[in-house]
């Protein structure tokens, strides 16, 4: 195109603006040819067509089972509680829950009753979250000693 050879030389005589309208010799972009228009009969079937899909549904979250864990011990978990738990090495509440699939505050009660009987110790208790550890064998046989002292 010739109108942006010439566009600076006349930009500094005329001004700084330039339509050119006859200089350019590149043919003009073709545009499609229109699509034919739908009657008002097919827009209404369409529109009664489109009726007849099934509705949104907003709620796509899983649905998650709730736990149904024990609240009371039976026979059969109170015998894993003595024997698996004081084997642990790390035992706070959410193990016992996992574990033997017991309430939470079962699980407290437990951790209590095995602390009580001497099966595991303290580590840290820091406001709810209670860390025990198994005792081991040297610390059960000083036991006595110790349990006096610290209390």
């Amino acid at each position: 195109c010739r109108a942006g050879v010439t566009l600076a030389a006349e930009r500094a005589t005329r001004g700084a603006f330039h339509f050119p309208t006859s200089c350019c010799t590149e043919p003009a972009a073709t545009m499609p040819p229109k699509t034919q228009q739908k009657t008002k009969e097919q827009k209404m079937a369409a529109a009664l067509a489109g009726g007849k899909s099934k509705k949104k549904k907003w709620s796509k979250k899983a649905n998650r089972d709730s736990a149904m864990n024990k609240v009371l011990f039976d026979e059969e978990t109170f015998k894993r509680l003595e024997e698996e738990v004081p084997r642990m090495k790390v035992i706070t509440v959410a193990g016992i829950v996992e574990r033997l699939k017991v309430t939470g505050s079962l699980a407290r009660k437990a951790i209590r009753y095995l602390e009580d009987e001497g099966h595991i110790s303290r580590v840290v208790k820091h406001h709810n979250q209670h860390i025990y550890t198994r005792n081991t064998q040297a610390e059960a046989d000083g036991e006595g000693e110790g349990a006096a002292e610290e209390n």
